[in-house]
């Protein structure tokens, strides 16, 4: 119940449906969309256009929608009203009746299969109602193919005077293109009185919330808001949820572009709302950026490269298949190709980390390099440090986690196997193939190799053996 801190405006998003055309057992709403829920956009754009409360309807798989929703949009709150049986739209919204009592002024209903909705379209869907004395604002589109969708029946003065669902509309009301989009904008009070008069004498037996247009007619008027139809249409099936993907996607490359970022083929980029990318960055093909990666100017994101919360400053380079989670890439510094940064791997400026190198954990000073085929875990290494090809800090014994400190200017040779916990002093040698277990003082050469022992003639006698064995099976 909202008891304290009105708005003049409130919304509603439905979410309550299954979406059986999905052929998933998923609920619709919870479809990805740029790394979010299918429902996140339509309940992020009534924030940040200002609703408050926010109230979404939710009905299948309840729990888990409601779970969903609040972890997409914190630190933002909603509240959350159920639908228990969906019994049509004007029924759902109903459902919000409770969570909204007490509120005064316009209400936002949105449907929650919207991702491509607008701020700016919200806000004028709004402004159409408060253009007008009518107590009813809502969406329309013209659709060269309206099949499936509510027919705008307007009045002779050309108002409109209903919307006819297309299972109860005659031949000429078939005809018509413009059509409803799903996004109304209602008085309060006229909402609340005008539901209850709402029936469900039509083909479905459902309660219809376009009735609402022709309830308003009567009495306190209806106004219509023009919108595009890339923005309004919901997504039903499978092949829309991609559709609206690639939509979504493409306006976020054509806002970084905008903003002086190069991306190569914005056809073959993946990128999420959140992620910030600097001017004069190129974008190479097929990258995918997650969550809230955040790129700095002058940087170049290699093709294939998968970077997901991650910080890239500025200069850098990530170079082809790289993927990153929860990293941190300095400036100047070059990671890859084919090269992996699990979370906690915190490169310092100019480090190189090279092909088929998994870092985990652990964090690079100054000029460091691990050039190949390296795994550097739970490590804190200094600057100036080369980390040789196959080393491996051995950070796990079964049960615990243990650390490896590497001091500056420490030259580790190669297939170096560090046992951790292990410090290796500034200035320290590691001879190449040394398995080492215990602490390197400063400026030491350590050896930790087997004794090396030559047996002569070996290889020839083995060569004899076998030649006899087999003359021995062919006889």
């Amino acid at each position: 119940m909202v008891t304290a801190r009105r708005t003049p405006l409130a919304a509603i998003v439905l979410a309550a449906g299954q979406g059986t055309r999905m052929k998933t057992r998923r609920p619709k709403v919870l479809h990805e969309v740029c790394g979010r829920p299918l429902v996140y956009y339509p309940v992020r754009r009534a924030l940040d256009a200002g609703a408050g409360p926010v109230v979404v309807v939710v009905g299948h798989e309840a729990e888990q929608v409601e779970a969903a929703v609040a972890a997409a949009v914190a630190p933002a709150r909603v509240e959350f009203a159920v639908q228990g049986k969906q019994l049509g739209t004007a029924h759902a919204v109903l459902a919000a009746r409770k969570a909204l009592a007490g509120f005064e002024g316009d209400v936002l209903i949105l449907s929650g299969d919207t991702p491509l909705i607008t701020r700016e379209t919200l806000e004028a869907v709004r402004a159409a109602k408060a253009g007008s004395k009518a107590a009813l604002a809502f969406a329309t589109m013209h659709l060269e193919n309206p099949t499936g969708y509510g027919r705008v029946v307007h009045a002779p003065h050309g108002g409109p005077a209903l919307v006819v669902e297309e299972k109860d509309a005659a031949a000429e009301e078939r005809a018509i293109h413009e059509v409803n989009a799903g996004l109304y904008c209602a008085d309060a009070a006229f909402l609340w009185e005008t539901l209850g008069r709402v029936d469900a004498k039509n083909a479905k037996r459902e309660f219809y919330l376009t009735d609402l247009v022709a309830l308003a007619a009567e009495g306190p008027g209806a106004v219509t808001a023009h919108v595009s139809s890339v923005e309004a249409s919901g997504v039903n099936d499978q092949e829309e949820l991609s559709l609206a993907v690639r939509a979504l996607t493409r306006r976020f490359a054509t806002a970084h572009l905008k903003a002086g970022v190069t991306i190569e083929d914005p056809e073959r980029f993946d990128c999420d709302e959140e992620v910030a990318i600097g001017a004069d960055t190129v974008v190479e093909p097929g990258v995918r950026l997650r969550g809230r990666t955040r790129i700095g100017e002058g940087c170049r994101v290699g093709q294939g490269a998968i970077l997901t919360d991650t910080v890239v400053e500025d200069g850098a380079a990530v170079k082809p298949y790289t993927v990153a989670e929860e990293a941190r890439i300095g400036p100047g510094a070059q990671v890859g190709p084919f090269a992996r940064l699990r979370p906690g791997a915190d490169l310092g400026p100019q480090v190189k980390i090279g092909n088929f190198v998994e870092v985990k954990k652990s964090r690079l000073g100054k000029g460091s390099k691990a050039n190949h085929l390296t795994y550097l875990g739970d490590a804190t290494i200094g600057e100036g440090v080369n980390v040789g090809c196959g080393t491996v800090t051995c950070n796990y014994d079964g049960e615990r986690k243990h650390p490896t400190v590497i001091g500056d200017g420490v030259f580790v040779g190669s297939d170096a196997i560090l046992v951790a916990p292990i410090t290796i002093g500034e200035g320290a040698y590691v001879a190449a193939g040394s398995t080492l277990t215990a602490d390197v003082p400063p400026g030491a050469l350590a050896l930790g190799r087997a004794h090396q022992v030559n047996k002569e003639g070996w290889a020839e006698r083995l060569h004899r053996a076998r030649k006899a064995r087999a003359g021995k099976r062919r006889k």
